[in-house]
């Protein structure tokens, strides 16, 4: 079963083996607006936890997004250079941005469950 797991920078992870798959949270996309852009990266390059793997650009600002864990990007979602919008639409589905081999099981740890980051989220507001 895949687990949904986020960082503090508003990114997710859905973990199924040890594969993730990579975007912006919800609450992410609703404080950037509405998406027009989104640079991804290539097939194949490494990251480490925490460095910038792609960018999201709205028509309020352009944002970073990091990797949540160390690892190689094994696939890009290529229907968001066409359609950014997904990001809005649908952020947990459709709007994903990247998959990511997973390098270190033990990282996942350090990420937030549901009612951590839902925690996180309340003490925002």
């Amino acid at each position: 079963m895949a687990e949904t797991l986020f960082t503090k920078d508003h990114e997710y992870i859905v973990v199924e083996g040890d594969i993730g798959r990579v975007g912006i949270t919800d609450f992410a996309q609703g404080q950037l607006g509405d998406v027009v852009f989104v640079e991804l990266p290539e097939v194949g390059v490494r990251r480490a936890k925490g460095e910038q793997t792609a960018v999201v650009e709205s028509v309020k600002a352009a944002s970073e997004v990091y990797a949540p864990l160390a690892g190689e990007v094994v696939e890009i979602n290529e229907e968001l250079a066409d359609n950014p919008a997904l990001v809005n639409e649908d952020a947990y589905g459709k709007g994903w941005f990247f998959k990511i081999r997973i390098a270190d099981a033990g990282e996942l740890s350090g990420l937030l469950d549901k009612a951590a980051y839902d925690a996180l989220l309340a003490s925002l507001a």
